[in-house]
C-alpha cells in the first residue's frame, strides 16, 4: 500500500524473482452527484468521503462532479457544514480538522488552490493555510473548478472540496474517468437503473452509491489502472496468497 510512483518500482523489482504483487496505489476519486440525488445525503456523503482523516487517505473524494442544475446548491450546503468545522488538535473538544502530515502537504494544497483559483475557480470557504505552529491547513470549498486545473489530475491529499459541474450522464461519465487512477468512485442518484450503469461505466475498482464511505475489512479492496493490481480483505485478500494446483488422477 502506497503511492503509484514507489509501486511501479517494486513491480519492477518483483519482476527479477517473478514474484506476484498485491498493489494498492494512488487514487484520485470521483464523486458524481446527479440532479435527482437527495441532496442531503450527497452533503453527508460528501464530508465523509473528503474529510475523514483531513483527506489524507487513498479513498478520500477529490473531483466533485456535480449536475448543473443542482451544484449552487450542492455547494452552498456543503460550505455552511465546512464553516461549522473547528481546527486544532484532535485531543480537544469539538475539533474535526487536524494538521496534515507535513509542511510538504500544506504546500501542495495550498499550490492546487492557487492554482484553480488562477484558472477561475471561486474560493466559497478556507483556502490558506494556518499561521503558527502546526501544519494546519483550512477546509477549503472551490465551485466553478475548470478543466486542465492540477486540483483535477492530483491526488491532494488535503481538505481542499473541488467542485466542477456536468450536464448530462455522459459528461459525468467521461469526466469522472479522466484519470490514470481508478480506485474508488462515489455516485449519488436516486435512481437505481442509473446507480446500475455507473457501477459498469465508472473505471474503478470500488464504488460507493449513496454513500461515501466504502472501507469494509469483509469486502475485496483495490483499483484499477495505475491504483494497482490485486485486492485486500475478503476471500479475493485470500486468493492473493494462494495458488492454485491442478492434478488430474486418471481413471483405469
Amino acid at each position: 500500500t502506497g503511492s503509484t510512483e514507489v509501486g511501479r518500482k517494486l513491480i519492477a523489482q518483483a519482476a527479477e524473482g517473478v514474484l506476484r504483487v498485491s498493489m494498492e496505489l494512488g487514487g484520485n476519486a470521483p464523486f458524481v452527484v446527479f440532479d435527482d440525488a437527495d441532496l442531503d445525503k450527497a452533503v453527508d456523503g460528501a464530508l465523509a468521503a473528503k474529510f475523514r482523516n483531513i483527506g489524507q487517505a487513498c479513498t478520500a473524494a477529490n473531483r466533485f462532479i456535480v449536475h448543473k442544475d443542482v451544484a449552487e446548491e450542492f455547494a452552498r450546503k456543503v460550505t455552511e457544514r465546512v464553516n461549522g468545522m473547528k481546527i486544532g488538535r484532535g485531543t480537544e473538544e469539538g475539533v474535526s480538522i487536524g494538521p496534515l502530515i507535513d509542511e510538504g502537504a500544506v504546500a501542495k494544497a495550498g499550490e492546487l488552490v492557487d492554482d484553480a483559483v488562477e484558472r477561475g475557480a471561486t474560493l466559497l470557504a478556507g483556502g490558506k493555510a494556518l499561521e503558527g505552529t502546526g501544519t494546519f491547513y483550512e477546509p477549503t470549498v472551490l465551485t466553478d473548478v475548470v478543466a486542465g486545473s492540477a486540483i483535477l489530475r492530483e491526488e491532494i491529499f488535503g481538505p481542499v472540496l473541488a467542485i466542477a459541474t456536468f450536464d448530462t450522464e455522459d459528461d459525468a461519465v467521461r469526466l469522472a474517468n479522466d484519470t490514470e487512477y481508478g480506485l474508488v468512485s462515489y455516485v449519488f442518484t436516486e435512481n437505481l437503473q442509473r446507480g446500475q450503469r455507473m457501477i459498469d461505466r465508472l473505471e474503478t475498482g470500488m464504488m460507493g452509491l449513496n454513500v461515501g464511505v466504502v472501507s469494509n475489512a469483509a469486502a475485496p479492496f483495490g483499483g484499477v489502472k495505475q491504483s494497482g493490481v490485486g485486492r485486500e480483505g475478503g476471500l479475493e485478500g485470500i486468493h492473493e496468497y494462494l495458488s492454485t494446483k491442478y492434478t488430474l488422477i486418471p481413471v483405469s
